[in-house]
């Protein structure tokens, strides 16, 4: 009996051995009490209770104690606990807002010494307990404050809707478009865990901070919602409208033509803003481009603001690039297109990514003229948001006036012999042409002017408005030569104000156009001077 014992009753719970100490005894007999708990190393109480509690037949209820045993709970024996506890926690909602924890980390730790401080003697694993008791939860932030809500968000959306299932039921194409965020290539770290030996992460640079010339990976996607496919183009350069149009047509050429050979009309879905924004003219332009070329009714409906995330790409095709990278460096071009182009999903989503070596620069403007020539119809619900662009070309444009080009005067104020090529350092042809892409140039760009500004940038300037052809002798003459306004002014016949407001404007428009002006030999600091550069005895002397 003693080994049976020694083997068994060290795997029971407290009731369980009282039930098989009281067993022994019974089968026992007389005495079985004392020599039970003499072998078993127990009081004979012990041994009186097992018996007593088999002769009562109770059934097991899953306790080990009889209830109302052990120690009370903190709960029970300090009232105040909880309701101090809860002012902590909820400052806003119970208790002072003024609070001592109201700007703190309030971890478990924390609210028990504050509640210490209070009287509640408590430890924080105890806090955990009466917190989820309470129903609280480690929480992170949600979400879900979008801001402030156009009043056709709803009616929107429910647009949007129609029109994707109306093209779906068609047969024509419908795709989501975006820009995924900008990622620094490099030892970088990047959101996210993956299965490495213990104690071997990958190793990353201690701060996120980029380097001085560091590479930068641009995707802009396209997501088939018909299909459930993806096209990531991974750019090198800036997020344009040009780079997005691109985009688009590297997919349509690759894919999207052979998916939907019978395709007349294309629908798109974007957000409002960024480079496929509803108020960027240069993805309008591009658009109508690609209208153009692939033969495409090509419709665009936008999110309303502050709603891209329910744009389908951002959860359907982005989320999925996210996941597949976490915890992994981007390091080159070639990883970030290897990565993406290896996003797959149980659902059957597959991704064809590539590079795009293109340059698109920023600061591209289409003026109005271009814009009303564009075959954009508006839809009849908010035309600003839900536009169609026809696949023709730009309409022509409208007949020039007479009397003007753009911004100049047909004919110049200035002597003709201050054209000479002397002067100047061109010949007739080039200057000509100078003068053609300096029109257009200003025509295309047109100045921000100041309330009560006039366009020519001289005040009472009248009939003595300049050409374009008058602002580059002006430039040319007073860089080629070094000289001042006074003998710039002499041989112009202009007012010294009207030489500084002409060297102004034109010194951007033609670092724009990429000219330089070539220097002369000398200094010029009279008008005879200029004349016998020119070749004449005098300035009157000329034809």
């Amino acid at each position: 009996m003693v080994e049976a014992f020694a083997l068994l009753l060290p795997h029971l719970d407290e009731r369980q051995r009282r039930l098989v100490l009281g067993a022994a005894a019974r089968v026992r007999g007389h005495g079985g009490i004392r020599l039970v708990a003499g072998v078993a190393g127990v009081a004979e109480s012990t041994v009186s209770r097992g018996v007593r509690e088999l002769e009562l037949g109770e059934e097991p209820d899953g306790r080990v104690r009889a209830a109302g045993a052990g120690r009370k709970r903190l709960q029970d024996v300090d009232p105040d606990l909880v309701p101090a506890l809860l002012a902590l926690v909820e400052p806003d909602q119970r208790g002072d807002p003024e609070s001592p924890l109201r700007w703190t980390v309030k971890s478990t730790r924390a609210l028990a010494a504050e509640l210490s401080r209070q009287g509640h003697r408590v430890g924080h694993d105890t806090v955990a307990a009466l917190l989820k008791a309470e129903g609280f939860s480690l929480q992170g932030t949600s979400r879900t404050t979008e801001g402030a809500r156009h009043p056709d968000r709803d009616a929107q959306f429910h647009y949007i809707n129609d029109q994707v299932k109306t093209y779906l039921v068609d047969g024509q194409p419908v795709i989501s478009v975006d820009a995924k965020k900008k990622e620094t290539l490099g030892e970088y770290a990047v959101a996210g865990r993956e299965w490495h030996r213990a104690g071997q992460p990958v190793r990353v640079r201690a701060h996120d901070f980029p380097e001085k010339g560091a590479q930068k990976a641009v995707p802009y996607g396209i997501y088939d919602i018909g299909a459930d496919t993806g096209w990531v183009s991974v750019g090198c350069d800036g997020d344009t409208a040009a780079f997005a149009v691109a985009t688009l047509r590297r997919w349509w050429d690759g894919e999207g033509r052979h998916r939907y050979p019978h395709a007349t009309r294309l629908l798109i879905t974007a957000d409002a803003g960024g480079s496929n924004g509803y108020r960027v003219r240069a993805w309008k332009s591009e658009l109508a481009a690609f209208a153009h070329e692939s033969g495409l009714e090509v419709s665009v409906c936008h999110f309303p603001p502050g709603t891209s995330k329910w744009n389908k790409i951002e959860h359907r095709l982005f989320s999925q690039i996210s996941i597949n990278w976490r915890g992994r460096p981007l390091t080159s071009h070639e990883v970030v297109v290897s990565t993406i182009g290896a996003t797959r999903t149980r659902t059957g989503l597959a991704v064809h990514a590539e590079l795009d070596p293109g340059t698109y620069p920023t600061g591209v403007t289409v003026p109005d003229t271009v814009m009303a020539r564009l075959p954009l119809a508006p839809h009849d619900w908010h035309g600003t948001w839900n536009y169609m662009l026809r696949p023709e070309p730009l309409a022509p444009p409208p007949p020039a006036r007479p009397a003007e080009f753009g911004r100049f005067p047909a004919g110049d104020k200035l002597p003709a012999w201050l054209r000479h090529p002397s002067l100047t350092g061109l010949e007739t042809p080039a200057f000509d042409d100078l003068v053609v892409r300096y029109r257009d140039y200003c025509t295309q760009h047109p100045p921000v002017l100041l309330p009560g500004k006039r366009p020519d940038g001289g005040p009472g300037a009248g009939t003595r408005r300049l050409s374009a052809a008058d602002h580059l002798v002006v430039f040319l003459l007073q860089k080629r030569w070094s000289m001042t306004q006074a003998p710039l002014a002499e041989a112009t016949g202009l007012s010294k104000s009207r030489i500084g407001a002409t060297l102004r404007d034109a010194a951007p428009v033609l670092a724009a156009l990429g000219h330089t002006v070539p220097t002369g030999g000398l200094t010029v600091t009279s008008t005879e001077q200029l004349a016998a550069i020119a070749g004449y005895s005098s300035p009157d002397q000329h034809h």
